[in-house]
């Protein structure tokens, strides 16, 4: 069931993975993608740039030769300018060790101010706001209201003992009392609005000095239903077992991190037979076009889907009308698992967490989205024809789902 005809966006991706890849060969990228050494060498004569991704520059020349004592004056210069560096670098980690003790208290904006405050005469002003990103006219003006906090920060802590008071059982109060009791009680008697006690100041001092009132309830979560309300029942039921190609799919979307923050995002059609990925689609968006390009990708593989089911989450874009007007011109049955219940969708999510694992080999993120694709592309087509996949006897999903038309075709010519 390996391709026979391919689209010139195929071809293009083919040509640009050669001429991207250092050191790739006709052969191995010709291999992992499933297709014939001819055919690729062919793209590449007649669609490629004719040049190499990688190549060697010899570092330019001067015209006069470096005497010996200038060389050892240039020499003896960058050492310093490197121990220099260096010293600074070292100096630049220890700052950052020990601000990290404060960056996880509360407000970090009003930690980075008080960091500099405690280290100022040990590193200086200037330095330590340029190292945790802050201006220093930030600071000074935070430095110049230090009294007014203080005086607050004491009216709180005097606030605070009066609502310990409050919740004493052994003093008349009550331990159960939260925020809008205790606010009660403090301005129960009160004549002026100058003695009153705002309720926010009051939940604001009992949160900071852990104050909380014991809770004689508990709050129950209720279940969020399908926003969009359509429906379909689970015919899959957690059964991934392998058989006959193309009656069964499940797919889903993961992302992809890229080093600028962005994200490009992965839609894939996994057929529960032999494993192949029949259809998949990257965009740097997860609207519906997402899922239906991926699903129309399977469609143009296997020739056909008619009847086949579809199985994924209850993600608003399989949910959409869109989608399912598509799935009916294809003839494809939808399949959805429980709300909330991603053991039943455990197969596809496995499938994005082995491709991320495998392209990214402990990175944080892919350099670019150019770089993203590439990767995924190859990855895709290498599983299809070359990875072995242990579920399927250690072999790749095409060369199951060919051993699996032989076996058929023998069965049924003995029984004619």
């Amino acid at each position: 069931m390996a391709r026979k005809n391919y689209t010139d966006e195929f071809r293009q991706r083919a040509v640009d993975l050669y001429e991207s890849t250092p050191g790739a060969t006709l052969n191995g990228i010709a291999a992992d993608l499933g297709i014939s050494r001819g055919a690729l060498r062919e793209w590449v004569e007649k669609h490629g740039s004719g040049t190499t991704t990688a190549g060697t520059m010899s570092p330019p020349t001067s015209g006069r030769s470096e005497s010996q004592a200038a060389r050892i004056v240039r020499l003896e210069a960058e050492l310093a300018a490197s121990k220099a560096e260096k010293l600074k670098l070292e100096t630049e980690r220890d700052i950052l060790r020990q601000a990290a003790k404060y960056f996880g208290r509360g407000d970090e904006l009003v930690n980075r101010f008080q960091f500099v405050e405690d280290h100022k005469d040990a590193y200086g002003v200037k330095r330590l706001c340029e190292i945790v990103e802050i201006a220093r006219s930030s600071f000074y003006a935070w430095l110049a209201a230090a009294p007014g906090r203080a005086a607050r920060a004491a009216e709180d802590t005097a606030l605070a003992a009066r609502i310990r008071v409050l919740q004493d059982p052994a003093q008349g109060g009550d331990r159960a009392y939260g925020a809008p009791r205790i606010t009660a009680d403090l301005n129960d008697g009160v004549t002026t609005a100058a003695e009153r006690v705002n309720h926010k100041r009051v939940a604001r001092v009992m949160r900071e000095h852990q104050l909380v009132g014991i809770r004689l309830r508990r709050r129950v979560k209720t279940t969020i239903p399908d926003q969009s309300g359509r429906k379909f029942p689970d015919l899959i039921g957690r059964d991934f077992s392998i058989g006959e190609p193309n009656r069964r799919y499940v797919g889903d979307i993961t992302y992809l991190p890229i080093a600028d923050g962005s994200n490009l995002y992965l839609a894939t059609c996994i057929d529960l037979g032999s494993r192949k990925l029949a259809g998949w689609q990257v965009a740097d968006h997860m609207r519906t076009e997402l899922v239906e390009d991926a699903l129309r990708a399977a469609a143009r593989d296997r020739g056909s889907l008619a009847g086949a089911v579809f199985h994924s989450d209850h993600g608003s874009v399989y949910a959409s009308k869109a989608y399912a007007a598509l799935c009916e011109q294809l003839t494809v049955v939808q399949s959805m698992g429980a709300v909330g219940t991603s053991a039943d969708n455990s197969l596809a999510e496995s499938f994005n967490a082995a491709l991320k694992r495998e392209l990214l080999e402990g990175r944080a993120a892919f350099p670019d989205q150019a770089t993203a694709y590439r990767a995924v592309f190859r990855w895709a087509n290498r599983y299809n024809t070359r990875r072995r996949h242990s579920t399927i006897g250690q072999v790749s999903p095409n060369s199951y789902e060919n051993a699996y038309d032989a076996a058929r075709s023998a069965t049924l010519t003995e029984a004619a």
